[in-house]
């Protein structure tokens, strides 16, 4: 029983908005999602694919970095969910980059956090 919980514990990937993500010490190089809006002028994509952003909730900003193809979808004012790890700076690793594509769905955590920044989310 404690096995099989310990095992749960290590695979868990939580998800987190900018303004309630733990410090990089707290995470200690864990896998988290990081969700939130594509910030206004800081998506960069260079000729060998590496991508740089910012997510915010309108609280805090976290920089990410991602080496790949983006979705179509992923825009900037756009929501956005990254998987990945925070590294010692501060910069978010992302190895997955998923586009918010239902304007019905917001992560519960990026809603409060914009409602409490009194922004609102993209229609």
């Amino acid at each position: 029983m404690a096995l099989a919980l310990f095992a749960i514990t290590k695979t868990q990937v939580y998800a987190y908005a900018p303004s309630t993500m733990p410090s990089p010490v707290e995470l200690q190089s864990r896998e988290i999602r990081l969700a939130g809006l594509v910030e206004v002028g800081s998506l960069t994509v260079t000729d060998d694919n590496r991508v740089a952003f910012i997510i915010t909730d309108g609280v805090a900003q976290v920089p990410v970095t991602f080496a790949g193809i983006l979705p179509a979808l992923v825009e900037e004012n756009e929501g956005v969910i990254a998987q990945g790890t925070l590294d010692i700076e501060g910069t978010f690793n992302a190895k997955t980059v998923l586009a918010r594509h239902d304007e019905n769905y917001e992560a519960p955590e990026v809603t409060k956090a914009l409602k409490e920044a009194g922004e609102q989310s993209p229609e």
